[in-house]
C-alpha cells in the first residue's frame, strides 16, 4: 500500500478500494445522462377549459390585444389532439374598464375590429358581460350597447361569482411592445 505523506504524516491511504471508488464516480459522471440537445414539446392532456376573463384596461384600445388571449385559449383547445368543439369550452368575460367605451353602438366605426372579434366570439359561445356601475360611471345604459353583451349588477361581483362556480381567473397583462422580436432574439 502507497502513501502519500505530508510532514510524515499520511493525508490519505492510496488503496485500490480508493481507486475503485474514484474509477465509479468517473464512470457515472461520463455516463450520465445529458440534458437533451433541444427544447421537447409535450402535450398536456388538456380538458375542457372553464375561464373567466378579467378586462379591465386603462386604454380601450388594449382590448384588441386582449381578445388574443381568448383566441389563445380557444385555439389549441379546438384543434388536433384536442378538439374541443367551442360550445364545449366555457367561457366568459367580464368589462369593466374604459374598453366599455368600444361596445358602445355610437362608437362603433372607431372600434369596428374590436368588436366584430367579440361578436365573433360570442358567435362560439363566449358570454361578455358588462358592469353596470361602469356603465353608468360612462354615461351610458344598457341599450347603448352591442347586442351581444349582458350586463351585470357588478364586475367585481361577478368574478368572484365565476371563480366560485369553478372558473379558472384570466387576467391579460396588456404590455406596450418596446422591441421588434427579431431586434431581440
Amino acid at each position: 500500500m502507497s502513501q502519500i505523506v505530508n510532514a510524515g504524516k499520511p493525508l490519505f491511504p492510496v488503496t485500490t478500494r480508493w481507486c475503485a471508488v474514484a474509477i465509479a464516480l468517473l464512470l457515472a459522471a461520463v455516463l450520465a445522462p445529458r440534458p437533451a440537445s433541444s427544447a421537447e414539446f409535450t402535450e398536456t392532456p388538456y380538458t375542457a377549459q372553464k375561464a373567466v376573463f378579467d378586462f379591465y384596461f386603462d386604454e380601450p384600445a388594449k382590448i384588441d390585444s386582449a381578445l388574443y388571449w381568448i383566441r389563445s385559449l380557444m385555439n389549441p383547445l379546438t384543434t388536433e389532439p384536442y378538439g374541443y368543439a367551442p360550445e364545449e369550452l366555457e367561457l366568459v368575460v367580464v368589462i369593466h374598464g374604459t374598453e366599455i367605451v368600444t361596445l358602445a353602438k355610437t362608437n362603433y366605426e372607431q372600434y369596428r375590429e374590436a368588436v366584430e372579434r367579440m361578436r365573433y366570439y360570442a358567435s362560439l359561445g363566449v358570454r361578455f358581460k358588462v358592469c353596470a356601475i361602469a356603465l353608468k360611471d360612462f354615461g351610458y345604459k344598457p341599450d347603448d350597447l352591442q347586442g351581444f353583451v349582458q350586463v351585470v349588477p357588478s364586475g367585481i361581483t361577478e368574478l368572484a361569482h365565476w371563480q366560485l362556480q369553478g372558473y379558472a381567473l384570466i387576467t391579460p397583462r396588456i404590455l406596450a411592445k418596446k422591441h421588434d422580436n427579431a431586434d431581440i432574439r
